[in-house]
């Protein structure tokens, strides 16, 4: 088939685009930046350089490249997390989850594009009640952090978008935390997550009962290249094996990296530090279940676990 990979130089799109020529497709990388052309191009696919936020200029590339899939991997996170003004760190991806979204729903519609495969994140959408490892068919969250309310949003928009477009087949895929080559959470070279671990910057906080889910980026791509060929629209959650809670995971991944344990901070210290979002992810987040995507698209994680992973690669 013909894809059009919106987002092709990303963590994602990179390991996706070689995938999907791997797979026999014809692909076209679509980047805003004249100066990543050349990365795309190197990979073996065609290019195309528009802004996603020109909706003119989406149109005229997906009606230039008249592609039969189009995969929706568009964000704009780059520098430190600022987790007590997430307004900074998410505020142009949660522009690109709505207005980019639209731009290619539209030129899609336009094209005659039968599929559209997008990026969700699960470890953010679900429901801090009840089971702590979610299915797709769990209730998202409606009432997140104050300062979190624009990424909750934005998130769901997407989602809501894309899975009831008339006349295309909408799949949204909630992505676990990425790990691995090109993502914070690298040890190839030392990524910015990986490294606040080492100087113990990242610590338990509280119990430590939020559930975090991880997938590593080649796992993901994976994944994501199958929904381009199969499986019905709807949601399905790409994530590992062992959702665990930051208490588990935390001072594992540390071991598996040769770091000292993590510092234990109390709610109220970890909340002046990194706001009332950061106690969340570390107290309340919700794990996933990737049963549905094992089940309805064949896709198992090659890496089920973050903690083993690290510790392969840093041996």
């Amino acid at each position: 088939m013909k894809v059009l990979v919106a987002g092709a130089t990303g963590a994602i799109g990179r390991p996706l685009v070689v995938k999907l020529i791997e797979r026999g497709h014809q692909v076209t990388g679509m980047t805003r930046s004249e100066k990543r052309r050349e990365l795309i191009e190197w990979l073996g696919a065609d290019s195309v350089v528009v802004d996603a936020l020109d909706p003119e200029g989406v149109a005229g590339a997906v009606a230039e490249t008249r592609p039969d899939v189009i995969v929706h991997e568009l964000t704009a996170l780059a520098g430190p997390f600022d987790l007590k003004d997430p307004e900074k760190t998410f505020g142009p991806t949660n522009r690109l989850r709505r207005e980019g979204t639209d731009h290619l729903l539209s030129a899609a519609r336009a094209a005659g594009v039968k599929r559209f495969v997008a990026q969700s994140f699960a470890p953010l959408i679900y429901e801090r009640t009840g089971s702590l490892v979610k299915t797709e068919a769990d209730p998202v969250d409606t009432h997140p952090p104050a300062a979190m309310t624009d990424v909750s949003e934005a998130m769901r928009y997407l989602e809501r978008a894309v899975t009831s477009a008339d006349g295309i087949e909408g799949v949204v895929l909630r992505y676990g935390g990425f790990y691995g080559e090109g993502t914070s959470m690298d040890v190839r070279p030392d990524g910015e997550q990986t490294e606040m671990i080492r100087k113990r910057r990242l610590p338990i906080v509280g119990s430590g009962g939020g559930v975090w889910s991880f997938v590593h980026v080649d796992d993901a791509a994976e994944a994501t290249a199958i929904a381009v060929e199969k499986g019905e629209p709807g949601i399905y959650n790409i994530v590992d094996d062992q959702p665990a809670p930051v208490r588990d995971w935390l001072p594992a991944v540390a071991e598996a990296i040769g770091a000292r344990p993590p510092r234990r901070f109390p709610r109220w210290l970890a909340r002046l530090v990194a706001g009332e979002a950061g106690v969340m992810m570390m107290t309340e987040m919700r794990g996933s279940s990737n049963q549905k995507a094992k089940r309805e698209l064949g896709w198992s994680p090659a890496h089920p676990a973050i903690w083993e992973t690290l510790a392969g690669s840093e041996a």
